[in-house]
Formats: C-alpha cells, structure tokens, sequence
C-alpha cells in the first residue's frame, strides 16, 4: 500500500481522493489518498509528519500554500521553477521535490482534445498564478506566441518580464484589454476567476469568433460565463477547466508511481458529479 494526501485550507472541496482512487483502480494497485486540512500556520509540519510515516510517497498542495511548498523543497523541476510555486511534494533519495503540474495539466486537456499548439498564437487573460503556472508548459509545446492581458497592466508585464529575462527567445508580450482590439488568436485561455461570479472579461467579441478553442480555466455544473458569451459569439470549441483538474492529478500520480493513466473516463464520471 501506498500513501497520498492533499493539503490545503479549506480542503473539504477537493475532487483529488476520487481522482487518484479512480487513476489507481484503472492501474490495478492499491493507494491510499487522503485530503487533509492544514493549519494557515502550520502546514510545513504537516506536510513533514506525513512524509514521515513509511509507505508514504508524495503529496498534492493546493491553495493557500503553493509558495510554502516551493519554499520547503530541496529539489525543484523546472515546471516549478518557472511557476514559482509546488502542487506536487514527492519524497527522493535527494531530499524532497517540488513539482507543478498545473500546466502540464492544461496541456494535457488540450491535446486530448486534439487542439493543435504548434505555431499557434495564445492569449491569456489574467497575470494571477494559473497564468504564471502554464506559460512555460505551452511553449514547450512549440507555440508561436503568447500575449498576456489584464487589468492591472503592470502586473501583466512584470510576469512577462520574469519569464522573458530566462527566455529572451520566447514571443511573449503583454497589455491592456485594449491591446488585442484588432488581433487574431488561435487558442484563448481564461485564467482569471471571474466565471466564478458570472462575469466576462471585456474582450472584443471578434476575438471569439475566429479562435480555433476557447479554454476556461473556471468549471461549473453549466457552462461557464466566459464560455456562453464565447457560444453567443458563434464558437462552437469550448472547454471549461475540469479535464485541466485531472490531467494535472494525471501527471502528479505519473511522477508518483510511474504509470501513465487515461483521464478521459476519470473525467467522464467527475463531469456526471457536478
């Protein structure tokens, strides 16, 4: 037996027990996941005593502590590195690893989804931590370009900034709203939180139109609000962020255990859930 858990606070929402139970029954091997609510200042201890114990491999975090994980490792991939934040804790001979998964979790959805990356121009609304976590993921995958928006303009170039002083090759730019009145993009991506409370952000609705996916990083029981304004605007390829949730699960259990697993029927029951 194997032992998992998700720490976070709050955590009594957490789909990742399910997910993981599911990933490992598709594999045929027994884990034990659990969600465990940490303390706001106590959850480095936590974490600790739990990878103490034996049998017990890895961990997830969720919010609020992604920084104090990152913090805490002895070991960063480059995923966490360039998000600058930890989702998954994994127990190794050289200390302890810090990985993000978040948007290799995207990717994932994306390509399941059969959207073509390759040479494609990205934009991002939001310069939050979910824009932070996928940027380097996405031009791993060959894309041409990305533009990051958002209201508060400094903070969308201070992001393109970091990244840009490590990958002065990387077309990645930034702006205002305003700033994409008269482009095109392939793939959009919604990184903000605002579906959460039925709001859209203030994009020309041209910029609907003509994207080939139209990816909202929120999930809800109907469509969310970013996704029904971008149906009315006559896209038909619409994605919500549920199959990103499982595909980063995906890519922390493959780290974990080694096993590669099919999220399509995990996502499948998750989506009847709702």
């Amino acid at each position: 037996m194997q032992y998992f858990a998700v720490f976070g606070n709050p955590i009594a929402q957490s789909k990742s027990p399910v997910i993981h139970q599911m990933f490992a029954k598709q594999v045929k091997i027994n884990i034990e996941y659990t969600a465990i609510l940490a303390p706001l200042d106590g959850f480095e201890s936590a974490v600790n005593e739990f990878l103490a114990q034996p049998h017990h491999i890895g961990a997830n975090v969720t919010m609020p502590f992604k920084h104090e994980a990152f913090a805490m490792c002895d070991v960063l991939t480059d995923e966490a590195q360039s998000a600058q934040a930890v989702n998954t804790l994994y127990k190794t001979s050289e200390g302890l690893l810090g990985h993000n998964t978040d948007g290799l979790g995207l990717v994932q959805d994306l390509m399941r989804q059969q959207v073509v990356l390759k040479g494609k121009r990205i934009l991002i609304i939001g310069a939050g931590g979910a824009a932070k976590g996928v940027v380097a993921p996405l031009f791993a995958q060959g894309i041409d370009s990305v533009h990051i928006i958002n209201r508060n303009v400094k903070r969308a170039k201070e992001l393109t900034d970091q990244y840009l002083t490590l990958h002065p090759q990387w077309k990645l730019t930034a702006g205002s709203f305003e700033s994409v009145k008269h482009d095109h993009y392939d793939v959009i991506i919604n990184a903000t939180s605002l579906s959460m409370s039925g709001q859209v952000p203030a994009l020309s609705n041209h910029i609907y139109k003509e994207a080939s996916c139209i990816y909202d990083m929120v999930y809800l029981k109907e469509p969310t609000a970013f996704l029904t304004h971008a149906y009315k605007q006559g896209n038909r390829h619409l994605s919500d962020g549920l199959g990103m949730l499982v595909g980063q699960a995906a890519k922390s259990f493959e780290l974990w255990t080694g096993q590669v697993v099919d999220t399509t029927p995990v996502l499948q029951v998750l989506r009847a859930q709702l």
